[in-house]
């Protein structure tokens, strides 16, 4: 067994104007994926606004510099994760496309292996 992280990232100000119908149905496709995974779900979470962030970069005489929010300016922000354990790529792949950023125009879910 391997381990992945799905990240996911969407439009934080379409996420902020989702109803409460809206949310409900998204969280429940949420917990809907956290049962198909049972087990091999190792954690996630959801992530606070982008804005919230700081970032840390050193310059090239090793500075360190702090910065309020993201790094880099984007229209998807990286808004929660889940570290799951699978056989393969493509059992990783199955319980990804049961998240529903999958399937909002505005976001998606990015597989990367843990090394």
């Amino acid at each position: 067994m391997a381990n992945y992280l799905l990240l996911i990232y969407g439009d934080e100000q379409k996420w902020a104007g989702m109803s409460p119908d809206e949310w409900a149905a998204h969280d429940q496709k949420h917990r809907e994926f956290q049962a198909a995974a049972g087990a091999r779900s190792l954690g996630g979470k959801q992530l606070a606004d982008a804005a919230t962030a700081t970032t840390l970069r050193s310059d090239d005489s090793g500075a360190m510099t702090t910065t309020d929010g993201p790094f880099l300016e984007t229209k998807e922000v990286l808004g929660g994760y889940y570290l799951i354990e699978a056989a393969d790529l493509d059992e990783a792949t199955a319980l990804a496309a049961l998240l529903p950023e999958v399937y909002a125009g505005h976001s998606g879910v990015e597989i990367r292996p843990v090394v």
